[in-house]
C-alpha cells in the first residue's frame, strides 16, 4: 500500500469539520495541517474531529509543514484565491463546490490548473450517492431520457453568508442539482429560462425560491422547481426525481433506493458516499494521473448553468449556456493579471472547446 496522501486542509467551519472527520476516516489519507483565519477555531475544530496533534495557522506561510495535496473548504468568494495559490505551488486541489462565485473566476482557475499542470477538482459530492448511480444504471436499461425533473423543498436556517446572499437557493444549492442532471441525462445543456422569487414569508434577504427549465443537446428537457423556505413535507437534501424514457420511468425519492415500472433491478453498491466519495476519487486521480468527473474545465459547465438561471430570473428571458461561457471568457481576458494565466486562457481559441462544450 502506498503511502497516505498528506492533505492541507484551508477552512475550519461547519463544512471543514465534516471534512476532517471524513480524513480521518480514510487511511489513504493523512492531514498534516489546518488553515483557518481563526487559529482558535482551527485548533477546536482539529481537537474535536480526530486530529488532536496537526497544527493550526492562520495562513499556509505560517505553517512549515510538507504536504502533498490541498483540500479547499473556504467561503465561495475565496475559493479562487486560496485554490489558485496552491496550485501555483504545485499541489492539486479539492476545492468544495460552487467552485467560484462567477464562471470568470472558474476559467482563470481552470487556466491555473493548465499552468501548474496540477489537478483541480471540484467536490459535487451529491454524485457519490449509491442510489445515484443505481438511478443511472436503472435510466440506461429503460432508454434515452426525454424528461427528468427534481422537486426541492427543504426550510434551513443557516444563518451566516446564505442568508444574506441574492439567489441563495440557485448559487449555494442548485448546482447540487443542476451538475447532477448532467450526470444522469450525459448530454450537455443548452439554454434555461428561469424565474426565482422570495415568499413574503422568507427569512432569506435574496430569492430563496425558483424554477428552471434547461434544454439539453440531445434534446431532453430538466425541470428544477425548489425552495428553501418550505417547511413541512419537506423533500430530501437530494430532491424528489423522476425521468421519463420511452422505457418506462422511473423515480428517486434522493435517499433510498430508486423505484422503476417496468421494474428495473436496483442494487445499491457499497462504494464511499458524499464528500468520502468525493475524497476517494480525489485521492485515485491524483495518484493514478486520471481525469475525474468533476475535473475543473467539465464543473465550468455546472456553474454557468447557475449563472446563466440567475440571469435568466433577473432578465426574464431564456438564456444560452455558451452565452455564459465565452462572455465569462473576454471578462477573464480583461482581468486577468497573472501573465502565465493570461497566456494560457490567451491559448484558448475556442473556449467553449477548453471546457468540452464543442
Amino acid at each position: 500500500m502506498p503511502e497516505p496522501l498528506r492533505l492541507l486542509q484551508v477552512g475550519a467551519g461547519g463544512m471543514g469539520r465534516a471534512w476532517l472527520r471524513t480524513i480521518a476516516a480514510n487511511p489513504s489519507v493523512q492531514l498534516v495541517g489546518l488553515i483557518d483565519l481563526d487559529v482558535n477555531v482551527a485548533r477546536a475544530a482539529a481537537d474535536e474531529n480526530g486530529h488532536p496533534d496537526v497544527p493550526v495557522a492562520a495562513s499556509i506561510d505560517e505553517l512549515a509543514v510538507d504536504f502533498e495535496a490541498l483540500i479547499d473548504v473556504t467561503v465561495p468568494v475565496a475559493h479562487p484565491k486560496v485554490s489558485v495559490e496552491a496550485l501555483l505551488r504545485g499541489v492539486p486541489v479539492l476545492c468544495e463546490k460552487p467552485l467560484a462565485e462567477t464562471v470568470r473566476e472558474c476559467l482563470q482557475m481552470a487556466a491555473a490548473s493548465e499552468v501548474s499542470g496540477q489537478l483541480l477538482m471540484v467536490s459535487q459530492s451529491r454524485r457519490y450517492f449509491r442510489a445515484v448511480d443505481a438511478f443511472q444504471r436503472q435510466l440506461a436499461e429503460l432508454g434515452p431520457i426525454g424528461t427528468l425533473s427534481c422537486e426541492f423543498y427543504k426550510a434551513p436556517h443557516f444563518s451566516g453568508f446564505r442568508e444574506r446572499m441574492a439567489e441563495p437557493l440557485l448559487v449555494d444549492m442548485a448546482i447540487h442539482q443542476f451538475d447532477l442532471s448532467r450526470k444522469l441525462i450525459g448530454s450537455e445543456p443548452v439554454s434555461v429560462y428561469c424565474d426565482s422569487y422570495n415568499p413574503s414569508w422568507s427569512w432569506f434577504d435574496g430569492n430563496a425560491a425558483a424554477s428552471a427549465i434547461f434544454t439539453y443537446a440531445d434534446g431532453t428537457r430538466f425541470t428544477f422547481v425548489g425552495s428553501w423556505c418550505a417547511p413541512g413535507l419537506e423533500t430530501s437534501w437530494n430532491g424528489l426525481w423522476r425521468a421519463s424514457t420511452p422505457g418506462g420511468t422511473a423515480t428517486w425519492d434522493g435517499d433510498n433506493a430508486p423505484v422503476a415500472e417496468p421494474d428495473v433491478p436496483a442494487p445499491l453498491g457499497d462504494e464511499p458516499e458524499e464528500i468520502a466519495g468525493s475524497l476517494v476519487e480525489f485521492v485515485n486521480a491524483v495518484r493514478t494521473s486520471t481525469t475525474p468527473q468533476s475535473e475543473v474545465h467539465s464543473n465550468v459547465i455546472s456553474l454557468a448553468m447557475v449563472e446563466a438561471a440567475v440571469r435568466s430570473a433577473n432578465t426574464g428571458v431564456p438564456v444560452r449556456i455558451t452565452d455564459i461561457i465565452t462572455e465569462a471568457h473576454t471578462e477573464a481576458l480583461s482581468t486577468t493579471q497573472n501573465p502565465d494565466l493570461l497566456a494560457a486562457l490567451k491559448s484558448w481559441t475556442n473556449p467553449l472547446a477548453a471546457v468540452g462544450l464543442a
